[in-house]
């Protein structure tokens, strides 16, 4: 039996983003440049802890927002 690469879309700080259909919160911030930042992440207007970041599946059709935390002085 075929296999086949499933996708999924999802809206990413309002834009709609084509995504592998296994990704998880990390892979996403990851692919989307944001690995290591200091970053909240809200997803369907949740919150979403960077300690679930690893484990949080994203689904079709999330809405994801991503803030990116920038430092002054």
């Amino acid at each position: 039996m075929p296999r086949y690469n499933r996708t999924m879309d999802i809206l990413l700080n309002g834009e709609r983003r084509e995504l592998a259909g296994d990704c998880t919160l990390a892979q996403l911030l990851d692919e989307a440049g944001y690995a290591g930042r200091r970053v909240a992440v809200e997803v369907n207007r949740e919150i979403v802890p960077r300690s679930r970041h690893a484990g949080h599946r994203l689904a079709d059709g999330d809405r994801v927002e991503i803030v990116h935390a920038i430092g002054g002085g």
